[in-house]
């Protein structure tokens, strides 16, 4: 860069020289010089005015007609970036490039009008940003948007840096770099229609916390984006020799002509003006779209929310107008200058794209067209109807649920727990007692058989009914419930289907307790006396030998399946075997009954502690026992015999009870002491009647009332826009049906767009055409 200096200043002595000897006078040069000087002055003075007025009102009119293009083709962009990332529905767009400290940002940001982008010490730029400005001339609101996060309209532009700053920093200090880039529009009556994409700089060293192909990975970075169509915008500091440029290096390599590449110079009073001249002339490193100077130092005093572009430019023409040199012919300075120069390229290649993304957009519609014919047979579906269809589906499947569960279900979901528990009780109280073969022998006045029918009818009636009955009823509807939510549709829609099962679940709690109360209070009068009928003592007789019939045929076929899963000689002989273990343990017992005895009188006379015999004795029973039973069978084997042991012996008993509740003795209530199985029945039926009665009024009804009207007002009337869309994609089916709908919608929109830009296009050509001639 010294050298730029003496040469440039050596060829304007030589211009004078010769200008000195063509004119043969040195008054005449003098004059000539002066009249020269007053001239550009007064040019240079009109065109700060031009630029002053152009900057006060931030984009001309004529510059509206003139980007009439770029502006339509960017609406077509943004519509093409929502439905496809193809490369052959890519549009130009400038790609901003530049080693870190370059000035890219300060670039950005005087185009802008706003500091919006992040900034810091370490690297914070670490994703693609791809920014869109739109000019907004109707409007004076400012603002940007995140496509991606919808985060709507954001007019503090120290918010978006914050968000531009945590997306970027969310990439991890060992990646550095991600190619998923950040979308970012810009609305402003103060920014021209342009797409940039502002790339990571740059970097010559890395530190120890980056990892060492950072370099390589952007450049590589870099290189995706820089290839055609796109336009470089590569950045440069005034102050560092451009022949260490890594952004010019960069642009060589895909575009060493020059042809689609813009240069700027930033820092431009950090140099002397003759050396920033020579920089801009072009002369070391020429550029076919040339150089421009800049020098993007923001106002000190300014606010934050107002736009800084005027009082940037202005700024710029102060330095640029205090020296003579930016003022010549062949250089460019100034931020305006600049947005005029992207304004012009960007519509250029814009317009040589324009019939190349036109046959792009045609193929891709027609193929969007065949497959939306051949899947769906153009059938269009919107997100509303869908839901429509989903909420009316679950409403029909619980409507047939509620017909298939009725009065009638909920007596045989309850009499079938009252039945187990009638079963419990009468294994526990009579069918384990050994006085149980004396039963139909007992005395109608026998104290002992009359406790104990009293003790099982309070065990049933005072058991808890209305709770244990409400909440099986609960239960049940809820396990069924839970089958209608994985039911289709609802299986597609998770969240949904937790809705369906939590206000299920509100309901039936809600109603749980009066419910329960209800019940307990009705069946009170049973914990009392029990009034029985010729009529009820019958039927309850018919209950129980059905239900003793069905538990010895769960008897017989468990002991069948023992049998041959063991084999019947094996088990008969563990059977044995474990009698006959029985028989010695009991002798043993008596055994050690007569030691502890003895052992008694032992320790009243000497000082051996009883305690201590005692566990003696016990250690070597037990140890000769285990042993014993080591020698013969496996354990698992003496176990199914026990239950075999178990199961004959249940058998037996229900066959003997069987044929006491058929014996003439059963035939009336006034021997319910003899048939306790006919009373229990008899009462877990009343019981039974009671409960369900109260169920179905308070808790069965009121859930088939309540529960279509909290479908609509818990899955529909809260939904807005967003919240439906979101539910229809959920359903993998009516995803696609919709993508491809609207990929298809979205494609018609832009080929209406670029019809009409290309039938534009070919009357402006035919309106220069007859002027050319």
């Amino acid at each position: 860069m010294e050298s730029d200096r003496p040469r440039f200043i050596k060829k304007e002595d030589e211009n004078n020289n010769s200008s000195d000897s063509s004119g043969g006078g040195t008054g005449a040069t003098a004059a000539a010089a002066t009249v020269g000087a007053a001239t550009l002055f007064s040019m240079n003075e009109q065109e700060d005015e031009d630029v002053r007025n152009a900057s006060d009102k931030s984009i001309p009119a004529q510059d509206n007609q003139f980007m009439l293009l770029t502006k339509k083709l960017i609406e077509v962009r943004n519509i093409l970036m929502s439905i496809d990332h193809n490369e052959a529905l890519r549009l130009p767009s400038i790609v901003v490039i530049g080693s870190q400290s370059s000035g890219k940002s300060s670039v950005l940001e005087a185009i802008v009008g706003h500091e919006f982008l992040p900034k810091g010490s370490n690297m914070v730029t670490r994703r693609p940003i791809e920014l869109t400005l739109i000019h907004t001339p109707k409007s004076k609101e400012e603002y940007g948007e995140f496509p991606q996060l919808g985060l709507g309209k954001i007019h503090d532009f120290s918010h978006i840096q914050q968000t531009l700053r945590d997306l970027n920093l969310a990439v991890s200090e060992s990646e550095c770099v991600s190619n998923k880039s950040i979308e970012l529009r810009i609305y402003s009556p103060n920014v021209p229609d342009l797409t940039l994409i502002d790339l990571p700089g740059y970097i010559q060293v890395t530190n120890k916390n980056q990892p060492e192909t950072l370099k390589d990975k952007i450049v590589e970075l870099c290189e995706q984006y820089i290839r055609e169509p796109n336009i470089i915008l590569a950045v440069c500091a005034a102050d560092v020799d451009l022949a260490n440029s890594e952004a010019l290096k960069a642009s060589r390599k895909v575009d060493p002509l020059g042809l689609r590449t813009i240069g700027v110079i930033t820092k431009m009073d950090l140099v002397e003006p003759e050396i920033g001249s020579a920089i801009l002339r072009n002369t070391d490193y020429p550029l076919h779209l040339g150089y421009i100077g800049v020098v993007c130092k923001p106002p000190t005093n300014r606010n934050n929310q107002k736009n800084i572009t005027s009082a940037l430019m202005r700024h710029e023409e102060q330095f640029f107008r205090s020296n003579y040199v930016y003022s010549q012919r062949g250089i460019q300075v100034g931020t305006g200058t600049l947005r005029r120069k992207l304004m012009e390229v960007l519509e250029e290649s814009m317009a040589k794209s324009l019939f190349s993304i036109v046959g792009a957009v045609q193929l891709e519609l027609e193929e969007a067209r065949y497959q939306f014919k051949v899947q769906y047979n153009d059938r269009r579906i919107t997100a509303e109807s869908y839901v429509a269809e989903t909420i009316d589906s679950i409403k029909h499947n619980f409507k047939d649920f509620a017909h298939s569960f009725g009065k009638p279900q909920v007596r045989h979901e309850v009499r079938t727990m009252l039945e187990q528990r009638v079963l419990d009780l009468c294994a526990e109280l009579y069918w384990t007692d050994s006085k149980i073969v004396d039963l139909t022998k007992a005395s109608a006045d026998d104290l002992y058989w009359q406790y104990k029918l009293d003790m099982s009818s309070a065990a049933l009636t005072k058991s808890g009914i209305g709770r244990t009955s409400t909440q099986l009823v609960v239960d049940v509807l809820m396990a069924n419930m839970e089958k209608l939510a994985s039911m289709e549709p609802l299986n597609n829609h998770p969240d949904t289907s937790s809705k369906v099962l939590n206000f299920s679940n509100e309901i039936l709690r809600n109603k749980f307790h009066t419910t329960a109360d209800q019940v307990e209070n009705c069946v009170k009068p049973y914990k009392y006396e029990v009034e029985c009928s010729e009529q009820e003592w019958a039927d309850g007789v018919k209950r129980s030998i059905i239900l003793l019939e069905k538990e010895l045929e769960s008897c017989d076929k468990a002991l069948r399946h023992i049998r041959n899963t063991i084999g019947k000689k094996k088990l008969r002989a563990a059977i044995k075997y474990v009698l006959d273990a029985e028989k010695e343990e009991a002798k043993r017992v008596q055994a050690r009954i007569k030691d502890i005895g003895e052992a008694n009188s032992e320790a009243s006379t000497h000082t051996i502690p009883l305690a201590a015999l005692i566990s003696s004795v016990n250690d070597v029973t037990e140890e000769g026992d285990v042993e014993h039973t080591r020698l013969h069978f496996n354990p698992k084997v003496l176990e199914r015999a026990r239950e075999a042991i178990f199961l004959r012996d249940r058998s037996m008993i229900l066959k003997y009870r069987l044929a006491a509740l058929k014996s003439r003795q059963c035939k009336s209530p006034e021997s319910k002491q003899y048939c306790p199985e006919a009373f229990l029945n008899m009462v877990a039926e009343k019981l039974t009647y009671t409960a369900v009665m109260f169920i179905q009024v308070e808790l069965l009804n009121e859930f088939f009332f309540q529960f279509p009207r909290e479908v609509d007002n818990r899955l529909v009337y809260d939904l807005d826009r967003k919240q439906i869309l979101t539910f229809a994609k959920e359903n993998p089916h009516i995803r696609k049906h919709l993508e491809l709908q609207e990929r298809k919608r979205k494609l018609e929109e832009v080929m209406e767009k670029l019809n009409y830009l290309v039938r534009r296009q070919r009357d402006i050509e035919g309106r220069k055409g007859p002027a050319n001639l």
